[in-house]
């Protein structure tokens, strides 16, 4: 399938580069997959548990966004350079995305903020290094001298009301290098007018990297190589899965990272708690075994993501909302509105 089967004129002023002034009123468009040529509905996300029916089982990826982006000087030249931190691999040692790469060599060595030195340990990738700091941070130098790691399409540099608004309010394990963005519409009212009206709640964590902004830049999809991440499914939300189905419930993704990580974990009955990796790629054709419904963002053209939600929908029947939403000014990509596709 050719990727530029995915592209869609989207104007420049709907990308939205900053988010809604209070989180919590953006706009909603609800899709009807299972209705063929139903229009689309139009709301907010404030009355997002009117769409959704009693008992569903919403799942939301509860990662938390590192303030990762790093800026450094170089030791020997004092010539600048970005580094985001990415994985810790052990030992000190951080797999990090570098601008500039050719020009960052092993043996160098970088002074970041609060005395920290990195030292160039390896080239694993034509963007990547491994970096050995000394000595060896904890999150507290990551929260105290990082940057939030604003996606490309956010043409500024981050400001402190990213700190709070490119983190879902219910973010407890730091590991993420972006933000699963469907999450940052829930307020603690919203995630109360969810409990009011009867919708359970559960929790995955899968530690979103970079790989997923990358537009899919192969001619034809199959293939792409997408990149992998790392994921874990309590037992808890393993057994409220289990129920659910059991009880004949729906299943809500709370954004394609929650999609991917339990259609990574299902095991033809359920799905598996633990710890896993996945680098599935998800475009249609692909049938999907753990997720009946999904909330998502409006997602940019020739993208994973874009694919993954047309292999839910139906890519005609998707492009076709998209076109309703450009039409209709919905805001797109990270800091923009919502889709609920039930």
């Amino acid at each position: 399938m050719r990727t530029s089967l995915f592209s869609f004129d989207l104007p420049e002023h709907l990308i939205a580069q900053h988010p809604t002034t209070v989180r919590g009123t953006s706009r909603l468009m609800i899709l009807d997959r299972l209705r063929p040529g139903s229009a689309p509905k139009h709301s907010h996300i404030s009355s997002l548990a009117e769409f959704i029916e009693p008992g569903t089982l919403m799942i939301f990826n509860d990662t938390r966004v590192r303030k990762a982006r790093m800026y450094g000087r170089n030791c020997e030249t004092g010539g600048k350079g970005e580094f985001l931190f990415l994985t810790p691999e052990g030992s000190g040692l951080w797999e990090c995305v570098v601008d500039k790469a050719k020009k960052k060599r092993v043996g160098q060595r970088w002074e970041f903020p609060g005395g920290v030195i990195g030292t160039i340990a390896a080239l694993p990738s034509t963007d990547r290094r491994l970096v050995s700091l000394e000595p060896r941070p904890d999150e507290s130098w990551f929260e105290e001298y990082g940057h939030i790691p604003l996606p490309p399409y956010v043409k500024r540099p981050d400001a402190a009301e990213d700190a709070k608004r490119y983190q879902t309010v219910y973010a407890r394990k730091t590991g993420s290098a972006a933000a699963p963005t469907a999450g940052l519409h829930f307020t603690p009212e919203i995630l109360s007018s969810l409990d009011d009206a009867g919708i359970e709640r559960a929790w995955v964590t899968l530690n979103v990297g970079t790989g997923t902004f990358a537009p899919v830049r192969t001619e034809e999809i199959e293939d792409h190589r997408m990149h992998r991440e790392s994921y874990d499914v309590p037992l808890e939300t393993s057994e409220a899965y289990r129920r659910a189905r059991e009880e004949g419930r729906k299943i809500l993704a709370v954004g394609t990272t929650a999609v991917r990580t339990l259609e990574s974990a299902w095991n033809g009955e359920g799905i598996t708690p633990g710890a896993g990796d996945t680098d599935i790629f998800i475009y249609p054709g692909y049938r999907f075994q753990a997720v009946d419904q999904l909330f998502t963002n409006f997602h940019t053209p020739n993208s994973s993501l874009l694919m993954l939600v047309s292999a839910f929908c139906g890519r005609e029947r998707l492009l076709d909302a998209y076109r309703i939403a450009v039409n209709e000014e919905y805001r797109f990509f990270s800091y923009g509105d919502a889709m609920l596709i039930r």
